[in-house]
């Protein structure tokens, strides 16, 4: 069983992804998960003995959400739309794709990602410290009209397992550069000045 601590952001970046968000999921978040994992199999509507076992959980409007991706398990399809529609008042359950596009805009365009999430930040050399370093990617984020992927990547970053999970995060968000080729672009004195910050 693995629990995934997501973002919006996160949410928007699943193209062709499906799944059932279940809305309002306070308390134990294995507790819900068994629980509909035993209501939906009771019902028929798991099937072959699979179970949701890679969930995620995400805040909205601070509200707990938890998705159920529909990789990986056997669904009848229809029997669980219709328990979708007569569960909504205890569920508030909607497709993924629906709760994307009504409620966060739609999906962000695959051609955008590249460019809008990888500045370049001068990296390497500098203090390997993860927190320095989080820190150098934050600013780098923020300087570019970021600040929402800054605040999505310290969230990710601070709840990683490891050292090189957490440089692995960081580096989907920016392009990890080597600092002395940047450093004659660099104005010194404010090179100095963000050192002094961290």
């Amino acid at each position: 069983m693995k629990i995934n601590q997501i973002t919006l952001t996160d949410l928007r970046r699943m193209n062709g992804k499906e799944g059932l968000i279940l809305q309002g999921c306070g308390g134990e978040t294995q507790e819900w998960v068994d629980g509909i994992n035993k209501m939906l199999t009771d019902k028929g509507i798991l099937l072959d003995n699979t179970k949701f076992e890679n969930v995620s959980v995400f805040k909205s409007d601070g509200v707990t959400c938890i998705l159920y991706p529909f990789e990986d398990v056997h669904l009848d399809i229809g029997k669980l739309a219709m328990w979708r529609l007569q569960s909504y008042t205890a569920f508030a359950g909607m497709w993924l794709s629906d709760y994307v596009d009504n409620r966060l805009g739609g999906f962000e365009p695959e051609q955008n990602k590249a460019e809008k999430l990888k500045p370049d930040c001068a990296l390497i050399g500098t203090n390997g410290n993860v927190f320095a370093l989080l820190g150098m990617a934050s600013r780098t984020l923020k300087q570019n009209s970021m600040a929402d992927e800054a605040k999505e990547m310290y969230c990710r970053v601070t709840s990683s397992g490891s050292y090189c999970e957490a440089l692995n995060i960081i580096g989907e968000y920016v392009n990890i550069t080597d600092g002395s080729e940047q450093s004659d672009d660099m104005d010194e004195d404010y090179g100095e000045s963000e050192a002094m910050k961290l």
